[in-house]
């Protein structure tokens, strides 16, 4: 199964190739997507990305997991959340949003296991 790619950014709104819906926030991962509630695991801005956030898409096998900080780079990465992620053997790429869509497009676009969770906002 490959990732799928991000077809579209703009300020709060994104579109994954093959899927109808538009997101605000969300996670994508090979074969799929869904968006991304911070409501689900308590995340704001800081202390920022929890590893809960991250399970979902770890689960599904990705060799490389892209963060996207938000238009401004507002939403925090704190370490134990790198840690957490490199400790589960997975390479961590952390970026401002729309550098971080091209990172993972280029990665999917190659074949690679790919996932991420991007902010399409702050």
């Amino acid at each position: 199964m490959s990732s799928p790619e991000i077809a579209s950014l703009s300020w709060g709104h994104m579109k994954v190739k093959g899927c109808s819906t538009s997101y605000k926030d969300c996670k994508v991962w090979p074969g799929g997507s869904r968006a991304w509630d911070w409501r689900e695991t308590g995340t704001d801005h800081y202390p920022g990305v929890q590893p809960a956030d991250l399970e979902e898409v770890l689960k599904k096998g990705v060799q490389t997991l892209v963060i996207g900080r938000g238009m401004s780079e507002a939403l925090q990465v704190p370490p134990s959340t790198l840690d957490y992620v490199k400790k589960q053997g997975v390479d961590i790429r952390v970026f401002q949003t729309e550098q971080a869509v091209k990172e993972y497009n280029a990665l999917a676009g190659q074949g690679a296991k790919v996932g991420g969770v991007f902010h399409s906002t702050c």
